[in-house]
């Protein structure tokens, strides 16, 4: 029973350390390796998101579009129906044509807020992700300071 309990109380004093890196002196590769990774993931994510933002705005231009199609195929869609009751076949032929293309634009416009919500949803991901990768380049630099304060 003791052997259970002390797994993983070994494997967490263990892991720990790993989990909260830090370095010795400013000139170490490891060092250096993680900043400049960090710095370049700063850079890619900067742009990506400034991507995403630019993106944005055409995904509810095209949100906006979608809506307003399937609003007006809707009520044309009504109009076609009222008139196919009291029509001929013809009528009813061409409100149902009306009809398949007022679900068409209404399944279009779901794509399109979709889509909408999947762009905002990428652009809080990376301003958190880039929010994290800031806060690891000021500690690198904090450590960086110290080492020089050593010295």
């Amino acid at each position: 029973m003791k052997k259970i309990f002390l797994l993983p109380v070994l494997a967490t004093i263990v892991a720990l350390p790993a989990f909260s890196q830090t370095y010795k002196a400013a000139d170490s590769l490891a060092f250096k390796k993680e900043y400049a990774r960090v710095s370049s993931n700063i850079a890619d994510l900067s742009s990506k998101l400034t991507k995403a933002q630019n993106d944005l705005a055409a995904y509810s231009n095209k949100s906006d579009k979608a809506i307003s199609d399937a609003q007006s195929t809707s009520m044309a869609t009504a109009d076609k129906a009222s008139h196919a009751t009291n029509g001929s076949v013809r009528d009813a032929r061409r409100a149902k044509k009306e009809a398949r293309r007022s679900v068409k634009d209404a399944k279009d416009s779901r794509k399109a807020g979709n889509e909408l919500d999947n762009q905002n949803k990428k652009i809080s991901q990376l301003s958190t992700d880039l929010t994290k990768n800031q806060d690891r380049l000021n500690e690198l630099d904090k450590m960086r300071a110290g080492f020089s304060n050593q010295q």
